[in-house]
Order: C-alpha cells, then structure tokens, then sequence
C-alpha cells in the first residue's frame, strides 16, 4: 500500500469502523489515526488489491506476536462496501496464506473474528482456518449486542 492508496482505503475504512460490526476499533478516529491503526511495518505488510487504479480491499498482515510468538502471524481485511461478495476477501486471503508461508510463518492466528460475520467466517473455514475457541459476549456488536470474538487458527506446516 502506498501513501496514495490510503485517500482510497480511509473510506471504507471508516465505513466499516462506525458499522460497529467487524472491528474494535474506537470510534471517532480521524484519517491520520486510522492510518495508523491499519498500516504495518516490516516484517508485517500491508497491501491493497485494485482494479483500474481503484482500492477495492486491503489487508495487514505480519506477526502475532513479538519475539517467541512471532513465527505465528495474523492478518485484518476490509474490503469496500461496492466490492463485496465478488471474491476481493478471498483474493486478499489467498495472498497473506502465500505471504506468511513464503516469510517461513509456522502458522495463522486471527485473534478477534466477530462470530455473527458469518461470511468472513465461512471464507477462513474454506481456506482451512479452524476455530479454536470463542471467547463469549467479548464484541459489542452494533446489530446484535454481546457475541463472541472466535480465534481461529491455520497451520502451515505443509510448507
């Protein structure tokens, strides 16, 4: 992702933030604090998947931990409002998997997937992500009150 990119990314970036539906993140950030917020440094990565120079998602991707915990990864991914349901997740999944196994990652973690976004649920589970456990009412979603954030886990040892 590019400096550029982000004018592109901070809408829909903002959109899913103030849904209240995916991502605890406060509300209120402005675009600069956003940035910050999504954007990572090396050894992470952040990316943009585009179409004709238009940001359709993104993703951050790198370790999940510092030090002992950091040949485990994880990755986030927002895809704009108009993208959706046309394979963009999918695309960006299917590149922070190869990513993390071409950085020699010993596997995925994600820590906070918000149980009712059940298609972000059913695209890790396709991409071989168990849930490993679900930490009850630890999400306030807008929609639907207190549900559980899942971990959900994917080894790469078939390296």
């Amino acid at each position: 992702m590019t400096e550029d990119d982000w004018q592109q990314v901070w809408p829909f970036f903002d959109e899913i933030v103030r849904a209240g539906e995916t991502y605890a993140y406060p509300l209120g950030l402005d675009s600069e604090r956003g940035r910050r917020l999504w954007t990572v440094s090396p050894p992470g990565q952040t990316v943009v998947l585009e179409d004709d120079g238009r940001v359709l998602g993104s993703a951050t991707m790198g370790p999940n931990r510092p030090g002992r915990g950091s040949h485990v990864g994880t990755a986030s991914f927002m895809v704009s409002g108009d993208a959706r349901g046309h394979g963009v997740g999918r695309r960006l999944a299917e590149y922070v998997v190869q990513w993390h196994r071409e950085q020699g990652y010993r596997a995925i973690q994600f820590n906070a997937v918000v149980e009712t976004n059940e298609s972000a649920v059913r695209l890790w589970q396709a991409l071989g992500f168990r849930i490993i456990g679900t930490v009850p009412e630890a999400f306030e979603s807008a929609a639907h009150g207190l549900v559980g954030l899942h971990v959900m886990h994917l080894p790469l040892d078939d390296r």
